[in-house]
């Protein structure tokens, strides 16, 4: 068999004596990852293996390589012609290699030639044993895509540098697997980047850009000065976004959403959406009604329509976007996913995302990463997206060299998921057009996100107000001698006798009536677009905070699904404490033992589902939770395998959806909001692992879930939990920065709870979804109450009761008694509590408020008025005084108060002001709490 083995590689032409070391490394390649080297050379590898296999005698990888050797040797001494020729036919595979790796550093794909191109060795002949006088001989192309089986080493370069080193520069050789890549590269080389185009894609092109220019320079000419974030310079973007619609389209996709900063903007937003220029106008003069809270400037405005494709309608929509430049990028995502799952499409064949990104935040903005992070994970995939990175090779006034990046490229942080690149020069519109198709069949194919890189520039500054010559005097002194691409486009077309200058003429002049009239300029939109393509968002609209809906739910039932969740396959091998877990909760539902949080809570989601509502939990360790709490996902401890018994309770249509997050907030966050902006009868819930976590995600907070209402209209049931509580464990994870949540509240715009009991937790979380209104919901929720003996409720609470804004003392205090009223929020109600019935004050009466914001005024009112006696009021926080409730509530707690009895003041009892949130120590932790709660009770 040995013999055999040997012939094999005798007869191999590729072992010649000048590259028996590139073999060995392609050897050693293999050797590592099979899917490393290219199929031919992995069949011929896998067959020496299998070669070996069949002997008694394994044949160790010293002795290939040995073989490798000799069998060069005997090669070189005999110098035939024939071996010189096949040497150089390696040669030959290797230089195809390299422009396929390579090839894009030497591609011209900047429309100003101010990108720095080095020498690539890699694409040299004589890197590859050869030289000009081999230029004439003919070489097998077996693994090239041309058409023919061979071709003079001229020919074959020249189609190299026309596939890979024009206008287009591929990068897709850094994707492991083997398919992908021989899909790019027969796509590529079969048309060799350059595919014919007919008369009728042509003039399509040219309407695009001549819409994208026109609109520009009528911009221009109406508001001078005024702030649009103009796409002159990258006009291509239109043709590109219009042709990944009508690919949706032909996909049979029913949706694309997309989402952009502020750079062309209007422009995508007039002729890709339709939106009327009438309206755009009065945007422009100030004149336009919003009926909203703040509004936003028009840059920012999000839109929908509906226009139709060879593939039928399609459901656009524009996401509302901040000046958080990539932000966006992950409430797309969600946005995307709430759609797919209302289609109940697991593929994302029906909903496309789109995303539009600027040059410098795309190498900048660390949610970039993040995003492209969450591309392939289960709870945030949507079936890839197509980015379009907007090149214009300055960010702000930041030039690329040195400053910009560290990278070659803006798009080498994509690589981390390996998407494909295609960088394109935007002065070369049928390349773009290429690109744009090729985009849209790789990701309907495969599923995974690819990126556009438009290499263009920007014509005018950061905004029209700016003089960028000051800034970057060698680039502007090009562009303003270099001509727009719809002006070299049309005179390439006259060239080509598919036009003529009256006929562009006539094309603008059309154009620009449109404007004028204030009419929609795209040709496809749908008039009476198809409203099965929307979510219904009217339940939703014109309620207030006073419908708190019927939280109530039969107490047999509860019973019911509290024995279904609580049991498990047969067989399932749980963990001990999880054991005791179930066991404890069975015990809760038949009233031996009382409710605890946990137990509360889940009833809580299962009484959610049962009455028609999906709910979708995520977090970084939600499926236990980060204090053990929840136990929502059960793990056999045999098997490994994982059981949700939520997922598993009969007369269920909705689903239970729970995700461990990976390691991010800010994505995370955002995603979650675009999902719940988007579906509004789903409950939408994202839990932080510690609450001061939130702070990775106060972007998403500050510009979408506390304003994105009154800025864009945008309605939101999202749910936060953020443990929040000091147990002694430090400044970090003791606090979710309660002031911050109360200084964001205004014009009602969120709710902010704190509640102390699993029955207040349980009616919680169901007004959230039963009523209609939707508004976020932030909670405080707790760590140490979560197994606090006090901390407890009754079935009865959960079956019978509502969520109280305000608890009223609980005990037997009587109110003629009372002259002394401490009023409080959260677990350190606990701490008063133990301190009163230990000191035997009957004196003192203890009110909690469980909602912060909107406050309770009337509600607080109620509780207190009972006390007629009063001489002191005070308010206990265990947060520094500069942060918790105080500040934002202290004109609240005053209001009520003095509503009762006018000379009353509003006394503070808790922790000094402090620049940490909680003490390192402790002995100090506890010192502090002593003297506070002290303060409190005794003043």
């Amino acid at each position: 068999m040995q013999e055999k083995y040997i012939d094999r590689m005798q007869r191999t032409s590729h072992l010649s004596g000048g590259s028996v070391s590139y073999v060995e490394e392609l050897y050693e390649q293999y050797l590592e990852s099979k899917e490393s080297v290219s199929e031919e050379w992995r069949d011929y590898f896998d067959s020496l293996v299998n070669g070996s296999a069949t002997t008694d005698q394994d044949i160790s990888h010293q002795q290939i390589k040995q073989q490798f050797f000799e069998l060069a040797q005997k090669k070189k001494v005999s110098g035939t012609v024939s071996l010189e020729h096949e040497t150089k036919q390696v040669g030959v595979l290797e230089l195809i290699e390299s422009y396929r790796v390579r090839g894009h550093q030497k591609a011209s794909l900047d429309p100003l030639g101010l990108m720095e191109r080095r020498q690539v060795a890699d694409l040299k002949l004589s890197h590859h044993g050869l030289s000009d006088l081999d230029l004439s001989t003919q070489f097998q192309t077996q693994t090239l895509y041309f058409g023919k089986e061979t071709a003079t080493l001229k020919e074959i370069i020249d189609g190299l540098n026309k596939t890979y080193c024009s206008s287009i520069g591929a990068e897709f050789m850094h994707i492991v697997s083997s398919r992908e890549k021989k899909w790019f590269q027969q796509r590529l080389e079969s048309v060799q980047s350059h595919p014919a185009y007919d008369k009728e894609t042509k003039m399509g092109l040219f309407d695009r850009l001549m819409a994208a220019e026109s609109l520009e320079k009528y911009l221009g000419a109406k508001y001078p000065g005024a702030k649009r974030f103009g796409l002159e310079g990258g006009e291509s973007l239109i043709p590109i976004v219009d042709q990944l619609i009508q690919k949706a389209g032909m996909y049979e996709s029913k949706e694309v959403v997309i989402g952009m900063a502020h750079r062309g903007r209007l422009n995508v937003l007039v002729n890709i959406l339709g939106k009327k220029t009438g309206i755009l106008m009065a945007e422009f003069e100030g004149t336009a009604e919003h009926g909203l809270g703040s509004g936003d400037v028009k840059y920012h405005q999000g839109y929908s329509s509906n226009v139709m494709t060879p593939g039928g309608e399609v459901h656009l929509a524009m996401a509302f976007n901040p000046s958080h430049l990539e932000i966006v990028s992950p409430v797309v995502q969600g946005s995307v996913r709430a759609r797919q799952n209302k289609r109940k499409d697991k593929t994302g064949d029906t909903v496309m995302p789109i995303i539009i990104h600027g040059d410098a935040a795309f190498s900048g903005q660390g949610v970039v990463m993040e995003t492209l992070q969450m591309s392939q994970t289960r709870a945030y995939k949507t079936g890839g997206t197509v980015h379009i990175i907007v090149n214009n090779q300055v960010g702000f006034t930041t030039s690329r060299k040195d400053d910009a990046r560290s990278t070659e490229y803006c798009t080498d942080v994509a690589k981390v998921v390996e998407a494909p690149i295609l960088h394109v020069n935007a002065d070369d519109p049928e390349a773009v057009l290429f690109v744009s198709q090729l985009a849209a069949d790789y990701r309907y194919k495969f599923k995974k996100d690819i990126v556009i890189d438009l290499v263009c520039y920007r014509r005018r500054g950061h905004n029209e107000a700016d003089e960028p010559s000051g800034t970057q005097p060698l680039m502007y002194n090009i562009i303003k001698k270099l001509p727009s691409v719809f002006s070299q486009y049309s005179s390439q077309l006259i060239e080509e006798n598919h036009t003529n200058t009256a006929e562009v003429n006539q094309h603008i002049e059309a154009y620009r009536a449109k404007l004028d009239k204030g009419e929609s300029v795209v040709k496809t939109l749908v008039d009476n677009p198809d409203k099965a393509l929307f979510f219904d968002w009217t339940p939703h609209l014109g309620h207030t905070w006073h419908s708190d809906g019927d939280t109530t739910y039969d107490k047999q039932e509860l019973v019911k699904m509290a024995h279904e969740f609580c049991s498990v396959p047969e067989g399932f091998a749980l963990q001990r404490q999880v054991k005791k877990v179930i066991d404890d909760r069975l015990k809760m539902a038949n009233e031996e033992i009382a409710v605890n949080w946990g137990f509360a809570e889940t009833l809580a989601y299962a009484s959610i589902l049962r009455q028609g509502h999906a709910v979708r939990l995520t977090g970084q360790d939600v499926g236990r939770g980060t204090f053990s709490h929840r136990h929502a996902a059960l793990h056999d401890q045999k098997t490994g395998e994982t059981y949700i018994p939520l997922q598993h309770l009969s007369n269920i249509e909705k689903t239970f959806k729970i995700y461990d997050s990976f390691l991010s907030e800010l994505a995370v966050l955002a995603f979650e909001y675009g999902y719940a902006t988007t579906n509004p009868s789903t409950m939408v819930i994202w839990e932080a692992q510690f609450g001061d976590f939130a702070n990775g995600a106060q972007i998403v907070i500050d510009q979408f879930i506390t304003s994105g209402e009154h800025k864009w209209g945008r309605l939101c049931g999202l749910t936060l939990l953020l443990p929040h509580g000091y147990e002694g464990q430090g400044p970090e994870h003791s606090s979710a920065r309660l002031e911050r949540f109360l200084q964001l509240s205004a014009e009602e715009n969120i709710q902010v709870c704190v509640p102390t009991t699993p029955a207040q937790i349980f009616h919680l979380l169901r007004r959230q979804i039963i009523r209609p209104l939707r508004r976020p919901l932030v909670v405080m929720s707790p760590k140490s109450l979560l197994r606090h003996k006090e901390a407890v409720s009754s079935m009865d609470d959960l079956a019978n009761g509502r969520f109280h804004n305000v608890i009223p003392e609980i005990e037997s205090i009587k109110p003629e008694k009372v002259t002394r009223l401490i009023l409080c929020s959260g677990r350190v109600y606990y701490d008063l509590l133990e301190n009163r019935r230990a000191s035997g004050a009957e004196h003192i009466a203890i009110v909690r408020i469980e909602q912060l914001y909107p406050f309770p005024e009337d509600d607080l009112y109620n509780a207190i008025k009972q006390y007629k006696n009063l001489e002191t009021v005070v308010w206990c926080q265990e947060e520094p005084k500069n942060q918790g409730a105080w500040f934002s509530t202290r004109h609240h707690l005053k209001d009520a108060v003095t509503r009762h009895i006018k000379k009353l003041k509003v006394h503070f009892a808790g922790r000094e002001a402090s620049a940490a949130p909680a003490a390192g120590y402790i002995a100090l932790h506890v010192k502090q709490l002593k003297e506070f709660i002290d303060q409190a009770i005794n003043g």
